[in-house]
């Protein structure tokens, strides 16, 4: 398939992108920047939104798989709102002129405060503005998928562990903290539970989910289980060989955090079964 992933060279970009290639499918991928995409894509360095016609512009994708969000881990940023339209545009043009099938990336952010097991029917109510704007986002092209007969994906996210320096997680802020030689890293009590997922297997998730459409809809990415965040973090730290420590109560725990949620993974595993067929 022909592939157009938007926001190609973030954190999350870098590693789908990869994956989607490393399984035969042409990708174009489209970023402010290209310098970390991976040279076997088709890079577009501009700026999606001020593109008049942005199906034929990235050359009649099969599939849009659209990651492109500003300042997702900043969760009280105006971008999550102001950007929202601009968002609802592009992939309704997009809809309107053919594609095939479009996925979003989403996030568990969407649900707000809940305690237990996510899946495609838990209510939404967010409580923060990158959740409110994701959950507005998945509303308005859901409708729009639907009105012009487009396969509606929608690909929930959940925590995701990996050991770059560049991303905004706090994983990647413990490796970064880690390589300026810092002694100890300011933390919370580390007694909520989330749904972790390492990021090779989340690329692959994600990938595995758009190369097919026999499961659509909400899509979560993730493990399935939950687990304590300090026991996921020193776990970390032990994974990596770091020598940093963790300083415990440096931070409260953030309010709008539930103090065990994970996502229900039947769907993710059926598209990964179906794929190993």
């Amino acid at each position: 398939m022909k592939i157009l992933v938007t926001g190609a060279n973030g954190y999350l970009g870098q590693g789908i992108v990869r994956q989607l290639l490393d399984d035969g499918n042409e990708v174009i991928a489209s970023d402010f920047s290209a310098e970390n995409i991976d040279r076997r894509a088709l890079t577009a360095d501009i700026d999606l939104f001020a593109a008049e016609n942005p199906f034929v512009y990235f050359q009649r994708p099969d599939v849009l798989l659209h990651l492109a969000w500003r300042d997702g881990f900043q969760h009280y940023s105006d971008a999550h709102i102001e950007d929202l339209y601009k968002h609802y545009s592009f992939i309704r043009k997009m809809c309107e002129a053919g594609i095939r099938r479009v996925a979003v990336m989403g996030s568990m952010h969407e649900i707000g405060h809940y305690d237990g097991c996510i899946d495609e029917n838990t209510p939404c109510n967010p409580t923060i503005p990158y959740g409110i704007g994701k959950n507005a986002l998945r509303e308005l092209t859901e409708l729009t998928a639907k009105k012009n007969s487009v396969c509606f994906q929608w690909l929930r996210g959940y925590y995701i562990v990996g050991n770059s320096e560049y991303g905004n997680s706090i994983f990647s802020k413990i490796t970064a903290a880690e390589k300026r030689g810092e002694a100890e890293f300011p933390f919370t009590t580390g007694k909520n539970q989330y749904d972790f997922i390492d990021y090779t297997d989340f690329c692959r998730q994600a990938a595995a989910a758009v190369e097919q459409d026999q499961i659509n809809g909400i899509i979560n990415i993730c493990s399935g289980r939950p687990e304590r965040l300090a026991d996921r973090v020193e776990r970390f730290i032990r994974e990596n060989n770091y020598n940093i420590r963790l300083k415990y109560g440096a931070f409260p725990d953030r309010p709008y955090d539930s103090k065990a949620v994970w996502g229900n993974n039947q769907k993710i595993t059926s598209i990964l079964e179906n794929a190993s067929k």
